[in-house]
């Protein structure tokens, strides 16, 4: 979950609302309000993208719809479109005419390493801010909380975790949800057993074919494999959320100015409502590079929330 007190400077814009009273509009920039000096510091990042006039961004083939290749298999999606935000404020910032935006393709497995060997400059897709993470890598502002539940054929007879008792569950290499559901299973003694997937669609693939009674991942994921599948309502979404898992675009480790620019960028949307646009655009309309696939998926109490005080800063 996102932290919900104040720890530092809060901007607040006051506007009149229906009523005739003040609205507070309070932005929590918590450790990110820094000074001009400091987002003008030397930047590895940022004197790399200032030299090349290229800045890379890491993406994902099948996220729906965080990261997927459209018909012409260009990156497009709600994570994409927020890194574009991005790169335009590090334009504006380095005072560039031009500035080229470079694609690299991740995986679960490869996406850390990437952004940590500074082969890319920001990830964008679905990845989890985690104390384990953050050893490595940099996170941004929070752009989607998300549940762990898990997709079941609709005939499975499976509603919630204790269904799973002897059953076996298909997750995916490299994600959170392994140790998550492995502790859920030691505490219920479920005795699951684990097989996992390569990718999503390859774990998911494993639910279709029921070779395995359950995947389990983070919901909008599911819901998004869901869609794209050839029979939607021979699958369905279940569970009590196992935990709270908060998505935010990677960045390299230890440079603070790079970092000021793009929590800056994130949080400037939010202010101005773009973050919301999109979400919209990605969530709540049809997806016209999916054949018009609709998630019909409200914004959740949790990033909602969020929005109120935004902050790099996850509960861990």
């Amino acid at each position: 979950m996102m932290e919900s007190k104040a720890n530092a400077g809060v901007i607040r814009t006051n506007c009149l609302n229906g009523s005739g009273h003040f609205k507070s509009v309070a932005l929590l920039l918590t450790g990110l309000l820094v000074s001009t000096a400091s987002i003008n510091a030397r930047s590895e990042a940022l004197d790399k993208i200032r030299d090349t006039k290229t800045i890379t961004i890491a993406y994902r083939d099948a996220l729906l719809p965080f990261s997927f290749l459209d018909q012409n298999k260009q990156p497009v999606g709600y994570s994409i479109d927020l890194c574009l935000k991005i790169a335009e404020a590090v334009k504006q910032q380095l005072k560039l005419s031009q500035l080229a935006i470079a694609y690299v393709p991740v995986t679960s497995s490869t996406r850390i390493q990437v952004v940590e060997s500074g082969k890319a400059d920001l990830e964008c897709g679905s990845t989890t801010n985690t104390p384990e993470r953050r050893k490595h890598v940099a996170f941004t502002i929070a752009h989607f909380i998300a549940g762990i539940r898990m997709i079941v054929n609709t005939d499975s007879g499976i509603t919630n975790w204790p269904d799973l008792r002897n059953k076996t569950v298909a997750t995916t290499k490299g994600t959170t949800s392994i140790k998550t559901l492995t502790d859920r299973g030691q505490v219920r003694s479920l005795n699951i057993v684990l097989k996992e997937g390569n990718g999503h669609e390859d774990s998911f693939g494993m639910v279709e074919n029921k070779s395995v009674d359950a995947f389990v991942m983070d919901d909008v994921l599911l819901y998004g494999l869901r869609a794209e599948s050839k029979n939607p309502i021979a699958y369905k979404v279940v569970g009590d959320p196992l935990s709270t898992e908060a998505y935010a675009i990677m960045l390299p480790k230890d440079d603070p100015a790079f970092k000021s620019v793009v929590d800056h960028a994130v949080a400037r949307m939010i202010q101005d409502g773009e973050f919301k646009k999109l979400y919209q655009k990605w969530f709540l309309s049809p997806i016209a590079a999916k054949n018009n696939i609709n998630l019909n998926m409200p914004m959740g109490y949790l990033l909602r929330e969020s929005l109120r005080f935004p902050s790099d800063k996850v509960g861990d």
